[in-house]
This record gives structure tokens, C-alpha cells and sequence, in this order.
């Protein structure tokens, strides 16, 4: 069976017995979502410098190491699991950078967007250490908003696969995720506000 065309509750199936245990359903899981992962973190790491030492394949590894040390967590679906893989992905990305960060001060960082299209809001890679701070301090305000950046901007996930992961309605992430570009774009740009 390809992968890339099992059905999806194949997925959650696999995650709840990978959850009770099971060592083949945990195989099967990574076998399943590899390519998933590995197209998220590719997508995270497009906008680095050339010589950037954190490949796509150690994104995924990191980021799948922090999320199956998880497993005892109740993820209902692949849209919880793609939830945690995002936070995971964040925090290698942090770790990366603040390690980075404390060998050299400043770098050639290009700039991406928050949601991977032009003309959206935009944060240089370089200031992920700046992202991650204004990302704790909206979790203190609404951790929702937080989620909602974490799952889109780290995780790559549509409007629906977040609905669902939080249990609300694509229109309600539509709104948060408005509110959390503008709020992030006040407390990284404050000239600018």
C-alpha cells in the first residue's frame, strides 16, 4: 500500500496503537508520516542560508524524537499529531538558533513568510530566538492564537486539519489567525505600529 494514499483514519488508528504500545503500529507511523515531516521541515528550512548546519532530515529526526517521547498523549488524530510535530519542529528551531545564537551574533538569515505566501506577514529566520519570545508572550494572552501560529507557520497546516486539532470551526481559525499576524506583527515591528 502507498503511503501517500492511505486513508486517513489509517493514521489515527496507527497513532492509538503506537500510543498502547505497539512497536509495528510506532514502524508503521513513521513509515506513513516520513515524507509529511520531512516536506514541513524542507519547508522551514527554505528560507536558511546555504551553509546552514540543521538539515531537513535532522528537522525531522529532533522534531520526530521530541513528539515519540509524547506518545503516551492522547492525540485523537493526525491533525493532533501534525499539532505536536509543529511545536516540536519550534523548538528544535529555537534550540538551533539560540546555539547559533551563542556562537556568532548575526548572520546572512533571508526572510520567509509567516504563512509560506508572499505578502504576508514576514519574520527573518534569524529572529526565530524574537519569534519564539512573542509566541510565549501570546500564550499568556490566548493560547489558542498561539496554537493556531504554532500548527500553520511550523506545522503547514491548512485551516480545516487546525479546526479540527483544536475542535473549532475553519472560520475561527481564519479569524485567529488574523488576529495572531497582526498581533505578532505589532510586537516584532513596534516602529511600525
Amino acid at each position: 500500500m502507498d503511503p501517500a494514499h492511505d486513508p486517513p483514519g489509517d493514521v489515527t488508528r496507527l497513532l492509538r496503537e503506537a500510543r498502547d504500545g505497539g512497536e509495528d503500529a510506532a514502524s508503521l507511523l513513521i513509515q506513513r508520516l516520513y515524507g509529511e515531516l520531512k516536506m514541513l521541515a524542507a519547508a522551514q528550512l527554505r528560507g536558511e542560508r546555504p551553509d546552514h548546519t540543521l538539515s531537513t532530515t535532522a528537522l525531522v529526526h529532533e522534531a520526530y524524537m521530541k513528539v515519540a517521547s509524547g506518545l503516551a498523549d492522547s492525540w485523537d488524530d493526525r491533525a493532533h499529531f501534525f499539532g505536536a510535530a509543529a511545536r516540536a519542529m519550534r523548538q528544535v528551531l529555537v534550540d538551533h538558533a539560540r546555539a547559533r545564537d551563542s556562537q556568532k551574533r548575526g548572520g546572512a538569515w533571508r526572510r520567509t513568510t509567516l504563512s509560506g505566501r508572499a505578502g504576508d506577514f514576514t519574520v527573518p529566520l534569524g529572529e526565530v530566538l524574537e519569534l519564539d519570545a512573542a509566541l510565549d508572550r501570546l500564550d499568556g494572552r490566548s493560547p489558542r492564537l498561539r496554537q493556531v501560529v504554532e500548527m500553520r507557520f511550523f506545522g503547514g497546516m491548512t485551516e480545516e486539519e487546525i479546526g479540527r486539532a483544536l475542535d473549532v470551526t475553519s472560520r475561527t481559525v481564519q479569524r485567529d489567525w488574523a488576529k495572531a499576524r497582526a498581533w505578532l506583527y505589532a510586537e516584532l515591528h513596534p516602529s511600525d505600529a
